[in-house]
C-alpha cells in the first residue's frame, strides 16, 4: 500500500495505525512531499516498510516497492513454515504435539465459541498470545478483526485515548476524530496482553466498558456500544497483585469468566525439541543459511536447560545457534547461549551423613544453600539485572535485596 502523508479526511500516518491493527502482513510506503524526520520516525515505528519524499522518481519507487513484495512474499513462507501446512493453523503445529499442548487445545475447544470473557496466564514467552488468536480462530467472530493491545506498551497519558478514542478538539494535538481500539475491534476480538500493567484509572473505565458494552471517547457527549469479546493475558500471580492493590478486586471477577493456564517450556520438555526444530527450519530459511538439523547431544542440552524466557528464548537461541553453525547445530554452538550449568550433566547430590545437627538446622541450611543458588543462576542468566532477575524468581526486588545482601552476593559480579 502506498500512502500519501497528507490526505483529505485521515492523514496517511492514522491510516497506517488502523491498517496495521486489522491486517498487519500488507506492506506500507509513506510518501510525503514535506520529509519531516518525525513523521518519519513515527511512521517506522508503526510498521511502515519504507518513507520515500518528494519529488519521486520511478526508479525509487519501483525498486521500494519491489522490496517490499519480496520481504511480504518470505513473511509468507515463513508464516506457512509455522502454520506446517496446517490450513486452519492448529495450535499443535505452533506450539507442539505434548500432552500438556492438547489439554489446552481441549480447554479452548470447550470456550472458543462463547462469548466468555477468557484469562490466559502464563509466564512470558510461553505463547499466549497464539492462544488468544486460537481462541478467535475458532470462535464466530473468526471473521472479524482481532485487535492486540500491550498494555505496558502505550504511556499511561495516552492510554485512554488509545483504547477508547477520542473527538476532535478533545486535547491540544487532536486534529481529527480517531477511533479507539475497542471501536477497531468492533465484532471481533480485543486481546489485552499483561493486563496487570494497567493503571488503576483505566481499570475502573474497563470494568465500566465491560458492563455496559459502551465506551465515551475523549471530548465525546454521549456513549459508542461495542460489540467486543475481550481476552486478556498475564504472568504474574492476580491474586497477590490485588492484595498488594495493584489490580482492582471486581475487573478480576468480571474477567474471570474462564482460564486458560500455558504452562512453562520447562513443564512440556517434549516439545522442545519440535519446536527447535520448527525455529531451525524458519531461521534458516530466513537467514539463508544450509543449517539442516540438530545433534542428538545439542538437543539434549537444550532439553534440559530451564528456559526462563520460554519458547521467546529458545527461537532466538535457535536462530543465534544458525549463524554460528554449519549443516549441523552441535552442543559448541550453544555454548554462550544457555547457562554453563546445563552443558555437562550434573552429579548425583551426595548423602546427608548424621552431624549431630538438629534436622531443623540441616534444613534451614539446605533451604539457605538452594536459595542462594537460585539467585546466582537468576542474576546469571538477567546479567545481573536485580529487578529481571526477582521476577523470574517471583519475588519482589526489596526480598530480592535482602537475601542478597544475606548470602552476600554481588549483582555487578554477574554483569557481562
Amino acid at each position: 500500500m502506498l500512502l500519501d502523508r497528507i490526505m483529505p479526511g485521515l492523514d496517511g500516518i492514522e491510516t497506517l495505525r488502523r491498517l496495521k491493527a486489522i491486517a498487519p502482513e500488507v506492506p506500507a510506503i509513506i510518501v510525503t512531499g514535506y520529509g519531516d524526520t518525525s513523521s518519519a520516525v513515527q511512521a517506522m515505528k508503526l510498521g511502515a516498510y519504507d518513507y520515500l519524499t518528494k519529488p519521486l522518481q520511478i526508479d525509487q519507487i519501483l525498486i521500494a516497492v519491489r522490496r517490499a513484495a519480496e520481504r511480504r512474499e518470505l513473511g509468507a513462507e515463513v508464516e506457512g513454515l509455522r502454520s506446517q501446512l496446517d490450513e486452519d493453523r492448529s495450535l499443535r503445529a505452533l506450539m507442539g504435539p505434548s500432552r500438556e499442548v492438547e489439554n489446552i487445545l481441549r480447554q479452548i475447544r470447550q470456550v472458543a465459541d462463547s462469548d466468555f470473557t477468557i484469562l490466559i496466564q502464563g509466564e512470558t514467552g510461553t505463547g499466549k498470545e497464539l492462544v488468544a488468536r486460537a481462541i478467535h480462530q475458532l470462535s464466530f467472530r473468526r471473521t472479524r478483526p482481532f485487535v492486540a493491545l500491550d498494555c505496558g506498551g502505550i504511556p499511561e497519558t495516552l492510554i485512554e485515548s488509545e483504547l477508547f478514542g477520542y473527538e476532535k478538539g478533545a486535547f491540544t494535538g487532536a486534529s481529527q476524530r480517531k477511533d479507539g481500539y475497542f471501536q477497531l475491534a468492533e465484532g471481533g476480538s480485543l486481546f489485552f496482553d499483561e493486563i496487570t500493567n494497567l493503571p488503576l484509572t483505566i481499570q475502573v473505565k474497563l470494568l465500566r466498558v465491560l458492563q455496559e458494552r459502551q465506551v465515551r471517547p475523549l471530548g465525546g457527549r454521549g456513549t459508542v456500544p461495542v460489540n467486543v469479546r475481550v481476552l486478556a493475558a498475564y504472568n504474574v500471580r492476580l491474586v497477590d497483585e490485588i492484595l498488594a492493590g495493584r489490580f482492582r478486586q471486581d475487573l478480576y471477577y468480571r474477567l474471570n469468566e474462564f482460564v486458560v493456564i500455558v504452562p512453562p517450556l520447562r513443564a512440556r520438555p517434549h516439545d522442545i525439541p519440535y519446536l527447535a526444530k520448527r525455529f531451525l527450519t524458519e531461521a534458516s530459511m530466513e537467514l539463508r543459511r544450509p543449517v539442516v538439523d540438530i545433534h542428538d547431544e545439542a538437543l539434549d542440552v537444550l532439553v534440559r536447560y530451564p528456559w526462563p524466557g520460554n519458547v521467546r528464548e529458545l527461537r532466538n537461541i535457535i536462530r543465534r545457534a544458525v549463524v554460528l553453525a554449519s549443516g549441523l547445530i552441535r552442543p559448541e554452538h550453544l555454548r554462550g547461549l544457555v547457562s554453563d550449568s546445563i552443558q555437562t550433566p550434573s552429579a548425583p547430590p551426595a548423602p546427608i551423613a548424621p552431624t549431630g545437627r538438629s534436622l531443623r538446622a540441616i534444613a534451614e541450611t539446605a533451604v539457605a544453600e538452594a536459595e542462594s543458588a537460585a539467585i546466582r543462576q537468576a542474576l546469571h542468566i538477567t546479567r545481573g539485572k536485580r529487578s529481571e532477575a526477582a521476577r523470574l524468581l517471583r519475588i519482589d526486588a526489596k526480598t530480592l535485596y535482602v537475601k542478597m545482601k544475606r548470602y552476600r552476593i554481588l549483582g555487578q559480579d554477574f554483569v557481562a
